[in-house]
């Protein structure tokens, strides 16, 4: 009995062509493997991670919280921002898919186009223009900018807007550390750490002004989400 054919194309009426089931877990198995990098390139966990571990720096507690902590809030909160994102792939590609009203190719179309809005309108325009011109490609029309300039665009305006961010994280605990350091000289205690006393008044601080809540809050909103999050 002849096995299951490795490599089939079929094409409707309307000339979409669909591979045979074989082909398209082997994509899907291939693109799990891209999943890291697209989570890092497509989606609000690059500006996330980097201003957790700005705000780490800037309270001067070394290594806490941990790494794993800070990349399973970055996830999570990752999770959140992109849900409304997320279900309209659903919605629009994924069901579609399963219940056989579309083939591969059109599912794929279809789920791109809410990361393409998400990412469009987090993407500051002189960085869009500025690989719009390094690829040589005038752009008319906003929505039908390729991916491959979009995504080098978005992460360069997500660097950005992290380390904007970043600054401003930085500015109330600088001032405690110059107080601090300030006060040690004065009292001829140059021997003496500054961070060792300034870390429990950084600490206080954050605490009293519920500073988690703050930045968490302030990540989330920073981003416009199509339909809200």
């Amino acid at each position: 009995m002849p096995g299951i054919p490795a490599f089939t194309v079929e094409t409707d009426a309307a000339g979409n062509q669909d591979y045979t089931l074989t082909i398209q877990i082997l994509l899907l198995m291939t693109g799990l493997t891209l999943l890291p990098a697209a989570l890092i390139a497509t989606t609000s966990f690059l500006r996330i991670v980097i201003v957790l571990a700005l705000l780490r720096q800037a309270l001067g507690t070394m290594q806490t919280p941990s790494n794993q902590v800070l990349i399973g809030l970055s996830l999570f909160l990752t999770l959140f921002i992109m849900t409304p994102v997320l279900d309209k792939v659903y919605s629009n590609a994924v069901a579609p898919y399963l219940e056989e009203e579309i083939q591969f190719q059109k599912a794929i179309e279809l789920g791109a186009k809410p990361m393409h809005q998400f990412m469009l309108q987090q993407t500051r325009e002189d960085d869009l223009g500025m690989f719009a011109e390094m690829a040589d490609i005038t752009l008319t029309d906003p929505q039908e900018v390729p991916f491959k300039v979009l995504i080098p665009a978005f992460m360069t305006s997500e660097l950005k807007t992290a380390f904007q961010i970043g600054f401003m994280l930085f500015i109330p605990f600088l001032i405690i550390d110059l107080v601090v350091a300030s006060l040690l000289m004065s009292m001829g205690m140059m021997m003496l750490s500054p961070m060792i006393i300034s870390l429990p008044f950084k600490l206080m601080l954050f605490v009293l002004i519920d500073g988690w809540a703050l930045v968490v809050g302030t990540l989330a909103n920073s981003f416009v989400v199509p339909g809200g999050i």
